[in-house]
């Protein structure tokens, strides 16, 4: 059964559906009323060319064809009452507004389509990502996980904003990235991300080289053979095509973690109210790119005790706006959420964000928060 709440939302959207369809009508009346009035040398008719112009805007092509028609007759029945039929002036009038009126159903009957076409793509590309963006375990040896992903709302194409995790031998990797561009090329470029870090950290590489044989795998094939290579100025987009990523390796026993970090933004340790960036000291290019400036990969080591809670984040968050220009203050909204657990931080951290954004993001945005249990005795 539905509830109240949803009942009331769909009657408020039907009021407000209603009150828009009345409104030409009502725009017809009123200049009508008003030209039969008016002096004999005024004549208002014109006016009512908005009428299907502003059903055009809101409406399909059969509602804004029926405002035309009811505009049409109505500017007819005016000429019959004040000039009589055959009025020179009248009979332009009723000309232009048919013509005007077949233009603007036509122009509605492409919008609609164009509308039809964009939802659809974007269904789609939300069942792929669906299909790629797998939920994470709420548990991972002493981790206690969970992720959440917010699709922009200001673009008809949703971004390919990533992460994962897998469990190894004595710990869990986790994997968040970026990739450049929207839509379904990024998915695509997503899921072969997300398919080699599943399919590599099951052959217990370490860390560097496992980012290694990840920005190997992902590398665009430039000249066509199945390595990169290549004149790259031959297809700019694929030269330019990156993957932004902060890879970790979370052993089970100490207290530290393991991160590469490939140009992305630097995760955030949440300890006794305090939310301190990890910021590498010599940062890796994005994968994609790193073949072409540097041969090998560094790992840093930072602590992480148990009570602590490590926040990944994309770039969606911390570049998101308010309507002053503001970014989002991710660092000082977590440090004090923390202690609530990884579930409830990140649901108050997304209601937060969209209040800061004003109910709609830019950008998509995907958060991680991990947290470390105290070891059982």
């Amino acid at each position: 059964m539905a509830s109240p709440r949803f009942l009331e939302s769909i009657r408020e959207s039907r009021r407000r559906r209603n009150a828009l369809v009345a409104t030409p009508f009502a725009l017809i009346a009123t200049v009508t009323v008003v030209d039969v009035v008016a002096p004999p040398d005024v004549h208002l008719g014109p006016f009512l060319v908005a009428a299907p112009a502003l059903a055009a805007s809101f409406s399909g092509p059969r509602m804004t064809a029926l405002v035309g028609v009811v505009a049409v007759l109505t500017q007819a029945v005016v000429a019959v009452a004040r000039t009589g039929p055959n009025n020179l002036n009248h009979t332009y009038q009723i000309v232009a507004l048919v013509l005007i009126s077949a233009f603007v159903t036509f122009f509605a009957h492409l919008r609609v389509r164009n509308e039809r076409a964009v939802t659809q793509l974007r269904s789609v590309a939300e069942a792929s990502q669906r299909v790629v963006l797998r939920p994470l375990p709420a548990r991972s040896g002493p981790l206690r996980i969970s992720s959440v992903y917010l699709a922009a709302e200001a673009e008809a194409q949703i971004g390919g904003d990533l992460y994962a995790a897998a469990r190894t031998v004595g710990g869990t990797r986790l994997i968040i990235g970026d990739v450049r561009g929207k839509g379904l090329a990024a998915i695509g470029e997503a899921a072969s991300v997300l398919g080699a870090f599943h399919a590599l950290s099951r052959q217990r590489w370490p860390l560097p080289d496992l980012v290694a044989q990840l920005e190997t795998s992902i590398a665009p094939d430039l000249d066509g053979t199945g390595t990169a290579g290549g004149d790259e100025e031959d297809d700019p987009d694929l030269a330019e095509s990156f993957v932004t990523a902060a890879v970790l390796d979370i052993p089970d026993d100490g207290a530290e973690i393991h991160l590469v970090s490939c140009g992305h933004p630097p995760p955030l340790l949440l300890r006794a109210g305090a939310a301190i960036p990890l910021d590498v000291r010599t940062p890796d290019p994005p994968l994609g790119l790193a073949r072409l400036v540097i041969t090998e990969h560094t790992t840093e080591t930072f602590g992480f005790e148990a009570g602590d809670t490590l926040l990944l984040y994309t770039d969606g968050v911390i570049e998101s706006r308010d309507r002053s220009g503001r970014f989002y203050p991710l660092r000082e909204r977590a440090a004090s959420r923390f202690g609530t657990g990884p579930e409830a931080l990140l649901e108050s951290l997304c209601a937060d964000l969209l209040h800061h954004a004003g109910g709609r993001l830019g950008d998509d945005a995907a958060l991680v928060a991990i947290e470390r249990l105290p070891a059982s005795g």
